[in-house]
């Protein structure tokens, strides 16, 4: 890459002041080192190099060595020394604070970037900017809202941000395999999150497959993906979609590690009715209330039975029980409820409901 060319004339003042110390000695003023920060900070406004600035810096103080006054007018080598050590003393001191100055800048620049940024994410996930504006935005961060985007969203035991290790390492390894994909990588309210165009499945498996990779295993880390929408509003209501997969996955405890809201559309329709699932609830598992106990062991005997297949050597193996136990359990569950778990249609009823307790959290909630 060919860096443009510092124009001669922004070094006059800097020469000057080389002129000047070589004659007197002196350290740089104070004025005199906030006109260097200055410089710097205007340089890198600029698009200039810090170090093709330095090198410009040194270049013309070789350069004017010759004609410093002092040089000129030395009278031996050793006053010839001292100018020289003088000379160099404020080389250093003009660099310095030219440097500090370009940071400064930088840094600035970086902090407006990352408050822009956050800005953009807060406002696309939560759908509360004009969708125009918020389109015309999204190009400089590399999304094209017209087309379909997925959301993906990790949970970690940590609560994550967009400094944090994990986020930095999967950030590095999706932009490295997938940069020209207009992905963006963010985090959200704890979560890592990534937003990728609809249509490549790859990087959702990538990103969920580093995720996992990057906060290891325990029941508190979870992928959650959303469904493919259109639109800015699409980004909204796949975000929405992940994070109510999430909230499922707990609710029912679930192990599937990554849980794609496509495969959970089943919950949100039985759940729809409210009240005839608190009423099947109470109706089909109520009685499991009066075992001894309570109702939570034998609610979480039958979750584990359907999970299982209704084959009763994996699930008693799941539940750490002898199978002789777990049949004891389920034929417990069948006097009281007069539901059979090995009868099709009773099956059919229980496992419904086991499933409207989880989505109502039954039996820690009265319904």
């Amino acid at each position: 890459m060919v860096q443009r060319s510092i124009p001669e004339h922004l070094f006059d003042d800097y020469a000057d002041i080389l002129a000047q110390v070589s004659i007197t000695g002196r350290r740089l003023t104070r004025d005199e080192l906030q006109a260097r920060r200055a410089f710097g900070e205007r340089a890198a406004g600029e698009g200039y190099g810090l170090r093709q600035l330095v090198g410009r810096h040194l270049a013309r103080t070789r350069a004017v060595w010759p004609e410093l006054p002092g040089a000129v007018g030395a009278s031996g080598s050793r006053e010839l020394r001292q100018v020289a050590q003088s000379v160099l003393a404020a080389a250093e001191q003009a660099i310095d604070a030219m440097a500090e100055g370009y940071e400064r800048a930088q840094l600035l620049a970086v902090r407006q970037e990352e408050a822009a940024r956050r800005e953009f994410v807060d406002d696309l996930l939560y759908g509360r900017s004009d969708l125009g504006r918020l389109s015309a935005r999204a190009e400089r961060f590399g999304l094209r809202l017209a087309h379909s985007h997925v959301v993906v969203v990790a949970r970690g035991a940590e609560v994550f941000d967009d400094t944090h290790p994990v986020t930095r390492s999967v950030e590095d390894a999706v932009n490295s395999r997938f940069g020209e994909r207009r992905v963006l990588l963010t985090t959200k309210d704890g979560l890592l999150v990534c937003i990728a165009p609809g249509t490549h499945d790859e990087v959702v498996e990538y990103f969920a497959a580093q995720a996992r990779a990057a906060l290891g295993g325990g029941s508190a880390n979870r992928v959650a993906v959303g469904r493919p929408h259109t639109g800015p509003g699409g980004v909204v209501q796949s975000y929405e979609e992940a994070l109510s997969a999430l909230e499922l996955g707990d609710r029912m405890l679930l192990e599937t590690p990554v849980l794609r809201a496509a495969e959970l559309l089943v919950f949100p329709v039985l759940t729809r009715d409210r009240e005839a699932m608190a009423d099947l609830v109470r109706t089909v598992l109520g009685p499991l209330q009066g075992a001894r106990g309570g109702a939570e062991p034998l609610l979480e005997t039958l979750d584990v039975y359907f999970g299982a297949g209704c084959v009763s050597a994996e699930a008693a193996r799941r539940l750490s029980l002898s199978v002789r136990a777990l049949t004891y359990r389920l034929a417990r569950i069948h006097r009281l409820t007069g539901s059979n778990p090995a009868d099709p249609l009773h099956r059919y009823t229980l496992q419904t409901a086991v499933i409207g307790a989880r989505l109502l959290d039954w039996p820690a909630r009265s319904v």
